[in-house]
């Protein structure tokens, strides 16, 4: 998805070659999926983690090429914004204590990488939405050095051909314009990558559209924005709203915006590519060289990087992936639902979560899907989003009921018993779901703290901007303790 391009522009021609390129590449893709061989024998999974830059004042530091200079390894990447990085972390196997491991590698990994920016001047904080952003930060030289970030703000006003208007009513409103696609950058997530064959695809991806919902009310953390509070994980209505390419006329008229939910259960990834090619125009259509169906014939798996690009232009929620490894193609189902943060062992325990119900979810004999319509998993999606710990959701068999007795009762069972299928260790699934499990009980997650703890602030006499910037250094003092969330006291 982080694949680099040559130009920020692109003609006529080459959006025509580009279309009937991803057209040969679909054909391909169909019958691949039919006669290749796809490398799923282990269960691997994959992480990637979007973070932060702030100043000593804890606004945003537009320094991420310094600090990624200084902290000089390749795990660490740019973002869209100048104050953001990403972490990527290898594929490795679920089972036994590799978890543990993971949580242990990305401590030792954030504090290195914490130490060398603060030596540039910065300090990284994982958090959904940076609080002390504001608008003004994102005028002038806001964007990272990457001409595929240059060619996507190009070629999102193209097709809308006026500024994007953000309005976001939550429990304060707000209302505004941009005239650049910078508002986006203010979405950092974690992205959970599970590898998985052809014939698992289908249920997998839309189990994991299930598990949408809970996620949310489980995990929110990202309350403020610009200064408002609006939704428990404003993130997913900003992140639509920042990458539209449809004018209001467009919207009305039922397109569909390039932030997509989805709109029926599916019965192969393949349905998710052709949707992408049906519904979607190119925004970076640049044609490679390969010749998809000489390298099938050759027996060789084919990149296909018309399609691969063009997917990562189209920001599912949990997004197909296609991908050739040494040789060899694969599949994985990218979970982009969750905010990043609060802390490392947060993180994992949503994972842990995520990974061991979607085990159970995907292997049902009478499937959840089967029994639920995809607008009620849409709906618990949009709950989860708006109201954090007080959504409420539909579940078959049990009706209409408050997430974390769902959690409780359904999932958090449906968890354990799919990590130990999976074969992970006991001391994980003790460790991880046992976070969930009180955050469930306590009903807190990151959005409720940050609202409380900026509540108590603004009590004691603090205007709404200072109790922002004490509540973030608040938040960073936790995050570096790696105690649950559920766990931090309130000034």
């Amino acid at each position: 998805m982080g694949d680099d391009i040559a130009t920020a522009t692109f003609t006529r021609e080459q959006r025509t070659r580009y279309r009937d390129k991803m057209r040969r590449c679909l054909d391909v893709f169909e019958t691949m999926l039919v006669d290749h061989t796809f490398d799923f024998d282990r269960p691997l999974t994959g992480l990637e983690i979007e973070l932060n830059l702030v100043g000593e004042d804890w606004r945003p530091a537009m320094a991420n090429g310094r600090v990624l200079a200084a902290i000089a390894d390749p795990a660490y990447q740019t973002e869209l914004g100048r104050y953001n990085i990403e972490l990527n972390v290898p594929p490795r196997p679920l089972p036994g204590d590799s978890a543990l491991e993971l949580e242990e590698l990305l401590r030792v990994s954030l504090d290195h990488a914490d130490a060398r920016a603060r030596e540039a001047g910065a300090r990284i904080v994982m958090i959904g939405i940076l609080p002390t952003l504001m608008p003004e930060d994102l005028t002038g030289d806001w964007m990272s050095a990457n001409p595929r970030y240059e060619a996507l703000d190009e070629a999102v006003f193209a097709a809308r051909r006026e500024d994007l208007e953000l309005e976001i009513a939550g429990v304060e409103r707000l209302r505004m314009f941009s005239p650049t696609i910078a508002p986006e950058s203010a979405c950092t997530s974690v992205q959970l990558h599970l590898q998985v064959s052809p014939a698992d695809f289908a249920a997998n991806w839309n189990a994991a559209q299930i598990l949408a919902g809970p996620q949310l009310a489980l995990g929110a953390n990202s309350p403020f924005l610009f200064g408002k509070r609006l939704w428990a994980e404003t993130r997913t209505e900003l992140f639509l709203q920042a990458t539209d390419t449809r004018s209001p006329e467009l919207k009305n008229q039922g397109v569909r915006p390039p932030v997509f939910f989805g709109e029926r259960w599916i019965t192969s990834i393949f349905d998710l590519f052709e949707e992408n090619v049906r519904y979607f125009p190119a925004l970076l259509p640049e044609v490679s060289d390969e010749d998809p169906e000489a390298e099938l014939a050759a027996g060789r798996a084919p990149k296909l990087q018309e399609p691969r690009l063009h997917n990562g232009t189209v920001y599912r929620w949990n997004r197909p992936v296609y991908d050739v490894v040494s040789g060899v193609p694969h599949l994985r189902v990218e979970n982009r639902v969750l905010p990043a943060g609060p802390t490392v062992v947060d993180v994992m325990a949503n994972a842990a979560f995520y990974y061991g119900a979607l085990r159970m979810l995907a292997s049902d004999e009478r499937p959840v899907w089967t029994k639920m319509s995809f607008d009620a998993a849409q709906s618990n999606f949009a709950e989860g989003a708006r109201l954090g710990i007080d959504a409420v959701f539909y579940w078959p068999g049990i009706g209409t009921v408050p997430w974390d007795e769902l959690v409780l009762r359904r999932l958090l069972p449906l968890a354990e018993e799919g990590l130990s299928r999976w074969g992970v260790s006991r001391a994980v699934r003790d460790r991880y779901l046992t976070i969930i499990e009180e955050r469930a009980k306590r009903r807190v997650n990151g959005a409720s703290w940050q609202v409380d703890t900026v509540s108590a602030l603004q009590a004691r006499g603090l205007d709404r901007p200072r109790a922002l910037a004490e509540m973030l250094r608040l938040y960073a003092e936790g995050m570096h303790a790696n105690a649950p969330v559920h766990t931090w006291e309130l000034p």
